[in-house]
């Protein structure tokens, strides 16, 4: 069974002040398949526009008040009108009127008399380019989108959190403002996947990265899935102890998960450990120190009994120890 929704015609709005021409344009194009609307000046062009997002204009260059090229010039500036080809329709061809019709972005033009045949044609091909880019910058938009997301939890990757650090470290030295950084880890994720398999150990994982992104507000705020039963939290502009209260909410959501762990040494239920480190980022620095300094905490969380958040502390980072002495 085809399950493909039929396409709408594409919309033309013809624009010209003489209305046996528009007529003209309504009648030919209406015969070629396509939906016509129409503006008699620049101004109503641009009301309609903005009111009804044609897939193309045909846009008379000679008009009173305001002609074609300052109408084509303020279309460029309308939101949604990236795509939308401006054909130039002119009985000038002399090379000023030309070169001027695409300075001011139309993307092709026409002599008057219209010639129907060539007129057709370019309003055929016009569209099908404009269709094109659109589906190439969509498809390239989610290729972006899937290579910096965890197939398994669909938040960010390892790769996205490098490059938003990065970003938001520089922007925060420019700006001499806090950031943030929780990174979490699931408490004895290890004894998790013996006991329970790795399917629930992937379906645990989900769960933790949900309760995780549900916990954080700000669009700004991103939630990364840092490797394993890792994840991390980049909070610009957010000095400690907003970091710790978002930690501590990260902290009771997944706690309120209750997904069972039988070996858990720290519940009965699946938790997490959280170290939080607050910076404001030095020009010519590097955002490596705050990843440092938020598994240290992460460190002292987990030394600590776990199931906890623990802001980095100097202090006690002078007592050192080993990952594999603490377990996972």
């Amino acid at each position: 069974m085809n399950t493909n929704v039929p396409q709408e015609p594409s919309l033309i709005l013809i624009v010209d002040d003489e209305p046996f021409i528009r007529a003209q344009l309504r009648l030919s194009l209406q015969y070629e398949g396509y939906r016509t609307v129409e503006a008699q000046d620049g101004r109503e062009a641009l009301s309609v526009f903005h009111q009804l997002q044609p897939d193309i204009v045909l846009l008379d260059a000679m008009m009173p008040d305001m002609d074609g090229f300052e109408c084509c010039t303020r279309l460029q500036l309308l939101d949604h009108s990236k795509h939308t080809p401006v054909l130039m329709i002119t009985g000038l061809e002399d090379k000023e009127s030309v070169d001027r019709a695409f300075e001011v972005g139309a993307i092709d033009y026409v002599t008057k008399p219209i010639h129907w045949p060539v007129l057709r044609q370019r309003v055929k091909r016009l569209i099908q380019q404009s269709h094109l880019q659109q589906r190439l910058e969509a498809a390239n938009r989610e290729l972006k989108r899937l290579v910096t997301i965890d197939e398994l939890t669909q938040i960010a990757n390892r790769r996205r959190f490098e490059e938003y650090c990065s970003q938001e470290w520089q922007c925060m030295a420019r700006e001499q403002l806090s950031l943030s950084l929780i990174l979490c880890d699931v408490d004895f994720f290890k004894a998790y996947n013996d006991t329970y398999g790795h399917r629930a150990g992937d379906r645990c994982l989900q769960l933790v990265a949900k309760a995780i992104q549900d916990s954080v507000k700000r669009p700004a705020d991103l939630v990364a899935r840092y490797g394993g039963e890792e994840f991390a939290v980049i909070l610009p502009r957010t000095d400690v102890e907003g970091a710790v209260h978002i930690a501590e909410a990260i902290c009771q959501s997944v706690r309120m998960l209750g997904v069972p762990h039988s070996h858990s040494q720290a519940n009965i239920c699946v938790t997490i450990s959280a170290g939080v480190a607050s910076i404001t980022p030095q020009p010519n620095s590097d955002f490596q120190e705050i990843i440092d300094e938020a598994d240290r905490a992460l460190y002292q969380a987990k030394i600590a009994g776990r199931d906890r958040c623990q802001k980095y502390s100097k202090l006690l980072s002078s007592t050192t120890f080993l990952w594999k002495e603490v377990g996972k």
